[in-house]
């Protein structure tokens, strides 16, 4: 019998390098403002500034992903994860201590440069370690520990100053610190270094005495005895080059459908809606999160990773439809419609009477991300590439989520200008519909299998029929 008292403490080690990330996504909501109105001139942000400060994070993130790929497999999964407390840690000091606007980027850039190697690091970390009857449950715990860490970072910057919120910020990086040094290195990567006594020690800490420890090694080392270093001649190979496409289209889906607009919109959403407190808007919204991708989670390995995909992408296709029909109503102004709306009464009148609807489906569109292109892209990437692989695979995705992340945040504002709202909002849903399309056909059900019949069903040898 597997005993996963050990391999859940393991994972709790890893998944607060995503608390950390997802502090550091939530920060600037509440920082932003507060920095806008600051006493001290050197730190007062003007709108560009505050775009800057705000998207800076994913800059930093996709500069993590290239560095993450690279010491995953040169330092191994448990020491990166230990080396990225450093930049969480120092980037928050350097905000504390900040005295002009070029310290805040630099640590926010810090930041960002933690948070890209984290979201490549702890997926892997967990998904080597796991073994197949919980690796979609404790996989999808790094979504929703992101989810809680932006939760975090609103509800403590209701109470809390910009820099208080930053020393907030510095502590779970140091607990994963601590913790992270007495957990074990993954057997996968231990196998491919050819320490076999440590990886039968590793497995034994994971999966308690009454496991037959030598059967699961032997099973990993078939697999990485072929394995050696990845040329890249070897994208020719199915076995590398179709996982990549999924990977990589997935994470290009995961921001193309809109969600880190739509979270950047939120507020405003509800100030149009007459909501009084935009900030405890903030926190229900997060809250819905926490609560979907907790659902999510529960579910992963019992419904299996398509269907959720499938039904997420429904959602989201339907409520950014309806987001966009109830702009096409309301707003002619491009944008910043509120602004507008103050002078045109008549306008306003027909905004409260529909509000209703902007915040039904903006609740419902998180609702959908959250159960499945929010957690899947980072759980499917963790599973499908072969071991020689990973690093680099995965730094290619994470890359290409932050630099799709910072373009969607960057150019949100001209989109809707250019296509007008309910043009961008109809855009986002189509996106959705194709997302749905895509994995239909493209992306294998991954439910109840070791990394290693998804890495032979990728060689297209035998037994696909179990796909």
């Amino acid at each position: 019998r597997v005993q996963n008292r050990n391999l859940y403490l393991a994972t709790f080690a890893a998944v607060l390098g995503p608390l950390s990330f997802g502090f550091v996504l939530g920060y600037s909501s509440p920082a932003i403002p507060a920095l806008k109105q600051s006493t001290n001139p050197a730190l007062r942000l003007n709108d560009n500034q505050a775009s800057w400060f705000g998207s800076v994070v994913t800059l930093g993130a996709a500069a993590g992903g290239i560095l993450g790929g690279y010491v995953v497999d040169k330092i191994g999964r448990k020491l990166s994860l230990m080396v990225c407390t450093l930049p969480f840690v120092v980037g928050f000091t350097i905000i504390i201590a900040a005295q002009n606007i070029w310290m805040l980027y630099v640590g926010r850039i810090l930041n960002g440069l933690a948070s890209g190697v984290t979201s490549l690091v702890v997926p892997i970390y967990i998904s080597e370690m796991a073994h197949s009857k919980v690796r979609g449950m404790l996989g999808s715990c790094v979504q929703l520990m992101v989810v809680i860490g932006i939760l975090g970072a609103y509800v403590a910057g209701t109470g809390l100053q910009w820099r208080w919120l930053a020393v907030l910020g510095s502590v779970p990086p140091c607990f994963m610190l601590g913790i992270m040094a007495f957990m074990p290195e993954t057997p996968r990567f231990l196998l491919r270094q050819h320490k076999r006594s440590e990886a039968i020690a590793a497995l034994q800490f994971l999966r308690g005495p009454l496991v037959d420890h030598e059967w699961e090694c032997s099973e990993i080392e078939a697999n990485t005895d072929e394995q050696q270093k990845l040329a890249i001649a070897e994208f020719k190979n199915p076995a590398i080059y179709k996982p990549f496409l999924i990977g990589i289209t997935m994470m290009f889906f995961q921001q193309v459908s809109g969600i880190n607009a739509i979270m950047f919109y939120a507020e405003t959403i509800f100030e149009e809606a007459n909501f009084k407190n935009s900030r405890a808007a903030s926190v229900i919204v997060g809250s819905i999160q926490v609560f979907f991708t907790a659902v999510a989670a529960l579910f992963m390995d019992r419904t299996g990773r398509k269907i959720l995909l499938v039904v997420s992408g429904i959602v989201m296709a339907i409520s950014a439809g309806v987001f966009g029909i109830y702009f096409k109503i309301t707003a002619p102004s491009p944008g910043n419609s509120s602004l507008i709306d103050l002078l045109n009464p008549t306008l306003m009148e027909e905004e409260h009477h529909l509000s209703w609807l902007a915040v039904l489906s903006l609740g419902l569109f998180i609702m959908g991300f959250a159960l499945g292109w929010g957690p899947i892209p980072w759980l499917v990437m963790s599973e499908i590439f072969p071991l020689r692989a990973r690093g680099a695979a995965s730094g290619a995705c994470v890359l290409t989520n932050w630099l799709m992340a910072f373009l969607v945040t960057k150019e949100f504002h001209d989109f809707m200008v250019l296509l007008t709202p309910y043009g961008t909002f109809w855009l986002f849903a189509a996106t959705c519909l194709l997302n749905v399309l895509f994995t239909v056909l493209c992306i294998p059900e991954t439910k109840g299998k070791t990394l290693e019949e998804i890495e032979t069903y990728f060689q297209g040898s035998r037994q696909p029929s179990a796909f």
